[in-house]
């Protein structure tokens, strides 16, 4: 199989994760977001291990709500 950026993959020593989406791929590794919200990084000696999967098999993991911090107040300065 070749792993493309985009393609929808299933691994299957990893068949709890879910189906994935190949976010990256370089010369040594494929990097895979899978529904169960995790990214991993696959070994391109482990591409065999990875099986296309059904497009609409692959459900992103929700979006995390960005939370602002709170502001510290002004540290007080020594007088001297």
């Amino acid at each position: 199989m070749t792993i493309k950026v985009g393609n929808i993959v299933s691994h299957t020593g990893g068949l709890g994760w879910g189906s994935g989406k190949v976010l990256e791929v370089t010369a040594t590794l494929a990097m895979i977001q899978f529904s169960d919200g995790k990214s991993r990084k696959i070994a391109a000696s482990y591409f065999c291990t990875l099986e296309p999967a059904a497009p609409d098999s692959y459900v992103p993991p929700p979006e995390a709500a960005v939370v602002a911090k709170p502001s510290r107040p002004p540290r007080m300065t020594k007088k001297k």
